[in-house]
């Protein structure tokens, strides 16, 4: 039997643009995909602390230490810049598997999405 898990989860990032012209997805500082283990075009959902939104939508990498957080296309209309979100990745597993796997989980400082 498969299960799905959390795989990743980025905890509390500030949301700093909102591009309702791009075709779609979240931009994501590249050090904070690579210290919570999502990769680009990875699929996830972002939950809106602010609003109570939540949505599934991809990842493209954003620059290395910019602290960026862009919602891109539709998506953008479900935050708004300073927003607080929590991005959160999963993985399909065999349930034995799944219970010894641990998840990447991050804590980012809010003001400026840098890892702590």
């Amino acid at each position: 039997m498969n299960i799905e898990v959390v795989k990743s989860k980025i905890h509390k990032v500030r949301v700093t643009e909102a591009n309702l012209q791009y075709v779609g997805s979240i931009t994501i500082d590249e050090d904070l995909m690579l210290a919570s283990n999502i990769i680009e075009h990875e699929k996830v959902q972002v939950v809106n602390i602010n609003n109570g939104e939540r949505f599934e939508t991809y990842v493209i990498r954003g620059e290395a230490g910019s602290g960026v957080i862009c919602l891109n296309g539709p998506a953008a209309r479900k935050v708004a810049v300073d927003d607080i979100v929590i991005i959160i990745s999963y993985a399909t597993m065999d349930f034995e598997e799944a219970k010894q796997f641990k998840p990447s989980f991050i804590f980012p400082d809010t003001k400026t999405n840098s890892i702590v």
